[in-house]
């Protein structure tokens, strides 16, 4: 049977989450065990976000340089604020295997269950090579699902890579509605100075 989410608080406020760094639940012997991360952890947050993006492609090492410091400004202030989750999983020698952040967004006001002023976003997935078709993702996105529902959220929600696709879709994740213009003003620029010319 499904649960049925709780009563949505009338404010935007965060629920506070589980204390960093403590582990989320104890792993059998040889298994991979997941842990919060803790600001300690920011190098290997940002690590891993930069392999993610390495991954999809389509942005140059100059780029991701310029990104990295940018993002681990942003998660340290997010994390400190308890809007960023983030989950480590780690083998039993302690190398972290995959790693990934549940972010609690701002969200506009819409009528019903969804009329809440936040929104479970995960992000920033990654898993090392070595651990990948081990179940590290399937277990941080399967935490991170139990706390949005723990929390009353009628929803979670992600934006897939070619590669996760198939991870989300067996974890019950659905594509959505969701349609984009992609704005590029350098190109935008170029046709205004072209039409300048005519």
């Amino acid at each position: 049977m499904a649960r049925r989410p709780g009563p949505a608080p009338r404010s935007g406020r965060v629920p506070r989450p589980r204390r960093p760094g403590a582990p989320v639940r104890a792993a059998p012997r040889g298994a991979i065990g997941l842990r919060r991360a803790t600001v300690a952890d920011l190098p290997l947050l940002v690590r891993h976000r930069r392999g993610m993006w390495t991954d999809i492609g389509g942005r140059s090492p100059r780029v991701l340089d310029r990104a990295d410091p940018v993002y681990r400004r942003w998660a340290r202030r997010e994390m400190g604020a308890g809007r960023l989750l983030g989950l480590v999983a780690e083998d039993r020698s302690g190398r972290a295997a995959a790693s990934g952040a549940l972010w609690i967004a701002p969200a506009h006001p819409r009528p019903g269950v969804f009329a809440r002023l936040t929104a479970p976003y995960v992000m920033s997935m990654y898993t090392e090579p070595e651990f990948r078709r081990r179940g590290a993702a399937s277990r941080i996105v399967r935490w991170m699902v139990r706390w949005a529902r723990d929390h009353g959220y009628p929803r979670i929600y992600l934006n897939a890579s070619t590669m996760g696709r198939p991870v989300y879709a067996r974890l019950g994740f659905v594509p959505g509605n969701e349609m984009r213009l992609d704005l590029h003003p350098a190109r935008r620029r170029r046709s205004g100075r072209a039409g300048r010319r005519r």
